[in-house]
């Protein structure tokens, strides 16, 4: 099966997609415990676990894309306007795609310790945090958002869970994704897509993971960033468990140096982004200053901005549901051919499906 899909010269819709074929889909529990009543021995409680949904194509290539939202799995699976989001734009080039959730987090919501969910007006601050505008409904000018869609921007901000932004929590997640990683379940050769704060939670899981199948990161808006304990050039670390859900966090250098054996990793920001009265610009600065550490461990790391780098004006804080992702898209096939991480299982391939740029 060959073919191309070609991009409409707006370059906002493919003029055609081809059907996603599968070898088989499902999902699993990894990680967590298993909890004794202690009024009563003979009942349990499996918590603190976390949640995989996988979709395996029936050509594989070797690279598995593990999507790891901050808001919702639904981030990856659709456009803003309901078009193809990452996870079948991905599918179609045969890579194989995990969605994960981690504990306490959507599919795998049931915690070891009692939670309290305390409601919060945040309708409004999303407008601004996710970098549709300067002020709620102040749209910018060229933003890749269908602005005049009330059901699109109903949809998005109704697309969302709790996060539980916490060292605790962070710990907690990573201990889980670690597990997922060493396991095997994930394929042997992991790249880590990541949106807002999951990119700090990949980060720690890529420098508490025993084995060696995490290949790559690709963090879109990473809100939060490791760095090594002890370098000088390492910012003032974040170590409250009951705070610092966006860090920076602190690891052993011998632990940082794990990142820095990646194939490669890429810190991407959308537009309007890199300009200190903006919301974070500090992240942005924190992403220089991690790439840099982590080359200076031997690593392989970038920053790319779309706007200026790319030429990709008015990406929103989730570049890859923007209306122009397939431009995005595009981006993420050159990082991993770039890194070598694009191949198939079989030596000649039954057919893959090839995006004109």
């Amino acid at each position: 099966m060959t073919g191309s899909v070609v991009l409409a010269q707006d370059g906002r819709r493919p003029e055609r997609e081809i059907p996603i074929v599968l070898e088989k889909s499902g999902g699993f529990v990894i990680g967590g415990k298993v909890l004794q009543n202690p009024q009563d021995a003979t009942q349990h409680l499996s918590c603190d676990h976390g949640y995989v949904e996988y979709f395996l194509p029936h050509n594989p290539r070797t690279t598995s894309l593990v999507m790891w939202h901050s808001s919702s799995a639904q981030v990856w699976q659709n456009r803003w306007d309901g078009g193809a989001g990452f996870k079948d734009m991905f599918l179609r080039r045969n890579y194989p795609v995990y969605l994960w959730d981690g504990p306490r987090v959507g599919r795998a919501n049931w915690s070891c310790e009692q939670t309290t969910y305390s409601p919060r007006w945040r309708d409004e601050g999303n407008f601004t945090a996710w970098n549709f505008g300067p002020a709620y409904k102040n749209w910018w000018p060229d933003v890749q958002f269908p602005i005049h869609d009330e059901k699109a921007w109903a949809e998005a901000v109704a697309s969302r869970y709790d996060e539980f932004d916490r060292l605790k929590n962070i710990e907690l997640e990573t201990d889980a994704a670690a597990v997922a990683a060493d396991s095997g379940r994930l394929g042997d050769n992991i790249v880590y897509l990541t949106n807002s704060a999951a990119g700090l939670r990949a980060m720690v899981t890529t420098t508490k993971a025993a084995g060696h199948n995490i290949a790559g990161i690709v963090a879109y808006e990473s809100i939060g960033y490791v760095f090594p304990i002890g370098d000088p050039e390492s910012p003032e670390l974040c170590t409250d468990p009951n705070a610092c859900g966006f860090g920076p966090i602190g690891v052993p250098l011998e632990a940082f140096k794990k990142l820095a054996k990646l194939r490669s990793i890429q810190f991407v920001w959308g537009d309007h982004r890199d300009e200190p009265a903006v919301p974070n610009y500090k992240f942005v600065a924190q992403s220089r200053l991690a790439a840099k550490l982590i080359n200076k461990y031997g690593g392989h790391a970038e920053v790319l901005m779309l706007g200026d780098d790319a030429g990709l004006k008015g990406s929103t804080h989730i570049p890859f549901a923007d209306m122009d992702n397939a431009r995005v898209a595009a981006l993420l096939d050159g990082f991993l051919k770039k890194a070598g991480l694009d191949g198939h299982r079989d030596a000649t391939p039954r057919g893959h499906w090839v995006w004109d740029k």
